[in-house]
């Protein structure tokens, strides 16, 4: 097997570069005497800070850039938050390996109140995520959601300066930068459906490239990974963007998988939620089967007006 060091493509944020240099350590680790290098670069969605992401193409503005990399040789593999991986890959690329699951729900961080619960009437709360805005809207109409964006450390500073009561991110992003502390409660899924992928980590690559994919495969999680194939699934059967709030979470238990999924409004005045539960083998199967129920129940005529206004 050839000696040339592995080329890791990723963004600068502090998070981005956590996540590369985990999968870095996890390679050396796995192969002693490997070498890593790591390719940092700024991305569209890094550079576009003023406008919200369903604006200007999604969360896909992360990855493409860092796909080029990969497609023109430049870089091996890219270091993914699966939360932000559209459900098409290009050509040639394709997901080999998704590592253990961080902690996937929201996070509820303020600076004067300790919940969602005891936020006051009327506070101010930070985020860009239509899914967030969807549920919170459900459970406390009363409150002002204002539009947030910036890497995590820029929004913990928003939130310092005074121009939120609270702000809500993913826990995973707060645990792995060591901020813990700043959490001030974790939402439950119950209240709270996550991003589909949430808290997991992809590995992309060339998918003919035998050598960098046997070098990967020890990181692979085979649990997070059915989780994450199942969610996927679901979003990929409602042609999901981050133009319409869809939410999705699945556990295991033993073998079996428990699937739940949510497409709502913006504004939170409808919510189509379901659930399935069947054997981990089936995990994509079954993030279709959800969707199909979704849709047939209401999803679909929500769907198409959200996309009617984009």
């Amino acid at each position: 097997m050839s000696e040339a060091p592995i080329r890791i493509a990723t963004r600068k944020s502090p998070l981005a570069m956590w996540q590369a240099e985990h999968v870095a350590d996890a390679l050396r680790k796995a192969h002693p005497g490997l070498e890593v290098e790591l390719l940092g670069m700024s991305t569209q969605g890094d550079k576009i800070l003023d406008t919200p992401l369903a604006k200007i193409g999604g969360k896909g503005l992360f990855v493409k850039e860092l796909e080029q990399r990969m497609l023109e040789g430049d870089a091996d593999i890219a270091v993914h938050s699966m939360k932000d991986v559209p459900v098409e890959l290009p050509d040639g690329l394709h997901l080999a390996v998704i590592l253990e699951r961080e902690d996937p729900r929201d996070a509820f961080v303020s600076n004067h109140h300790a919940s969602l619960v005891a936020l006051p009437e009327g506070a101010r709360v930070g985020t860009s995520s239509l899914r967030r805005q969807c549920q919170l809207a459900d459970q406390r109409p009363d409150l002002e959601i204002i539009p947030l964006r910036g890497n995590v450390n820029t929004r913990l500073k928003k939130l310092d300066d005074g121009e939120y009561d609270a702000i809500i991110l993913a826990a995973a992003g707060l645990l792995r930068l060591g901020l813990a502390e700043r959490i001030r409660s974790f939402i439950d899924t119950e209240h709270s459906l996550p991003a589909i992928g949430q808290g997991a980590i992809g590995i992309e690559c060339r998918s003919d490239d035998d050598r960098i994919n046997s070098l990967l495969a020890p990181l692979h999680h085979a649990p997070t990974a059915a989780r994450v194939r199942a969610e996927r699934a679901m979003n990929h059967r409602l042609e999901g963007g981050c133009q319409v709030p869809i939410g999705g979470h699945a556990t295991l238990d033993g073998d079996q998988l428990f699937l739940r999924g949510l497409v709502g409004t913006v504004d939170g005045s409808e919510i189509v939620r379901a659930e399935i539960t069947g054997p981990e083998a089936d995990a994509e199967q079954l993030g279709t089967a959800l969707a199909e129920e979704l849709l047939a129940h209401g999803a679909a005529k929500i769907l198409a007006e959200l996309y009617a206004e984009h």
